[in-house]
């Protein structure tokens, strides 16, 4: 039996590519981290070693409030057995959800009996990705850098699934059953500390962070750190509390991790490109050197015998060299986006069960946690950088085959143009 030790951060992702990007700025912070595709068992724990940090990687962005309640009081207990100190509540950091369907007040309300701590911070923004939080408001930046307020951004205001028609976090998670939120505005890390720390939770159900830029995140986290003194805290938002608390609890230790390379070894590079995002289709519209194979989402859910070419297809073209699979835009009113996920995911898995790869990308935030949770894997841990919010990650599997592949798990905003081009071929 390994050593045990109590982990200092525990994590749930609302979907696996923002659960990354979280192991990744743990993991670059200092901190032992792995990221666990399920509610990890004994032995699991055990081949995992000395962790600082837990995670978990869900998929509630896509669940309904009631499933929510169920999924968190299982990870809520799972983490308050563990003794974490802070338990964060990963979300997207664009806070795409809704009231019946990823509901961040569901998640709440299900995680906040099993950390007692009072305040429950929500942090606004995530600037190393584009994201800004200003006297409440959220802001992203679009695919050709320009800023918008979230309500008028060209993607994220026609989410095809939770379109943000507000910019107010507080009123869209007021809508989520989340009320009476306070505000600690940018203003007042002037000093570069929170100086009304000892009233933010008073009367508030959660208090709301503004973050408009990096310094922010370390004033935040030195009241994150004294705040945690008064018991296990909840905290809610993107890897800007991860980043946050590593501000706050700097590590006097380089990370022991498994993998310091993330050179690309020999073997084809196979893609599932399941994001209809413009960012996403722009980088597939630049990417050279793959055969480009299209999926049609409507076949793929009512056709099996399409299902068998497309993987003979696949299997046929990685033995040529790198392979794309791309989701083709939907003819006439769109299949639900659980099921086309779900499907390709399966996809994938009967692909994956004949192929060896040097390395897999999945492009899609819905397709990737379904992607992946098709596969035999049971963990991933950080094998180094790629773009910021999608990491090279290790993938730990009790099959030889998939064992050590790379992997990186891309949300549809994410990346420069050439991604498929640079990035993911280093």
């Amino acid at each position: 039996m390994t050593a045990k030790r109590t982990p200092l951060y525990g994590w749930y992702g609302d979907d696996f590519t923002g659960s990354t990007d979280t192991l990744a700025t743990l993991a670059e912070g200092g901190f032992r981290a792995l990221l666990f595709l399920s509610q990890p068992s004994a032995a699991q724990l055990d081949a995992a070693g000395p962790l600082d940090a837990i995670g978990i990687a869900g998929a509630s962005r896509a669940m309904a409030p009631e499933a929510i309640a169920a999924e968190l009081a299982e990870i809520g207990r799972f983490f308050a057995e563990r003794g974490v100190g802070l338990m964060h509540y990963k979300c997207c950091s664009t806070f795409d959800s809704a009231p019946h369907i990823g509901s961040i007040g569901a998640a709440v309300a299900a995680l906040r009996p099993f950390f007692p701590n009072p305040l429950v911070p929500i942090l606004g923004g995530q600037p190393n990705l584009g994201r800004f939080c200003l006297f409440g408001n959220l802001f992203a930046a679009g695919g050709d850098g320009t800023i918008h307020r979230i309500d008028r951004h060209p993607t994220m205001s026609r989410h095809p699934v939770t379109p943000m028609a507000e910019a107010d976090l507080r009123r869209h998670l007021a809508a989520q059953g989340l009320d009476d939120v306070g505000l600690v505005d940018f203003r007042a890390y002037a000093g570069h500390s929170v100086a009304q720390a000892d009233a933010l939770s008073n009367g508030n159900a959660a208090v709301l962070f503004d973050v408009a830029a990096e310094a922010d995140l370390a004033a935040i986290g030195g009241l994150l750190a004294t705040s945690l003194e008064n018991g296990p805290m909840l905290a809610v938002g993107a890897s800007s509390v991860a980043r946050a608390f590593a501000a706050g609890h700097p590590r006097a230790f380089a990370a022991a991790l498994a993998d310091e390379t993330h050179q690309r070894h020999g073997g084809p590079l196979l893609a599932l490109v399941g994001s209809l995002s413009p960012v996403t289709r722009a980088q597939v519209e630049t990417a050279r050197g793959y055969t480009m194979l299209p999926v049609r989402p409507e076949r793929l859910l009512s056709d099996e015998a399409y299902g068998a070419q497309l993987q003979a297809a696949t299997l046929s073209e990685l033995a040529q060299g790198d392979v794309m699979l791309v989701t083709e835009q939907p003819e006439g009113a769109p299949a639900s986006a659980a099921k086309v996920a779900g499907a390709t995911g399966r996809l994938l898995a009967a692909i994956m069960a004949e192929a060896r790869l040097s390395r897999l990308v999945v492009a899609g935030g819905d397709t990737s946690t379904m992607a992946i949770r098709a596969l035999p894997l049971w963990g991933l841990s950080y094998r180094g950088p790629c773009v910021p919010g999608a990491p090279f990650c290790r993938a730990h599997s009790e099959d030889p085959r998939l064992d050590g592949l790379d992997i990186v798990l891309k949300g549809g905003q994410m990346g420069p143009p050439g991604f498929f081009n640079d990035e993911v071929r280093a």
